[in-house]
């Protein structure tokens, strides 16, 4: 099993920046690409990033060049870096861990705020 828990989210201004962690713990040996999706309120859940082993990511074009996602692997560790934010970055931020056999695991969720 893989046990995943978010942090760092809370109100944030139109323009300014936030930055989230995930952390992971358990059998984390398994996990090959982390990612970060959101649930905006009475929206369904979508991608927002994707990071492999080896650092490549990839975006949701609505976040592209104001996001960045990166891991540390010594620390077991995912980031979603925001920049300039928007109202409608609002959501409930999840970590997503990808195993083999298309295990997927997730965490609890973070809620993020924009508004002023």
């Amino acid at each position: 099993q893989v046990q995943l828990v978010e942090s760092g989210g809370g109100l944030v201004q139109p323009g300014g920046s936030l930055r989230l962690a995930c952390a992971a713990s358990g059998s984390i040996y398994r996990i090959s690409a982390m990612g970060w999706y959101r649930q905006a309120p009475g929206k369904e859940r979508e991608y927002v990033a994707t990071i492999t082993p080896g650092g490549t990511s990839n975006y949701a074009d609505s976040v592209k060049g104001r996001f960045t996602i990166s891991r540390d692997n010594a620390n077991n560790t995912a980031y979603l870096e925001m920049n300039g934010a928007k109202p409608e970055d609002t959501a409930v931020y999840y970590c997503r861990a990808t195993a083999p056999y298309g295990i997927n695991y997730w965490g609890k969720g973070t809620m993020v705020t924009v508004s002023s």
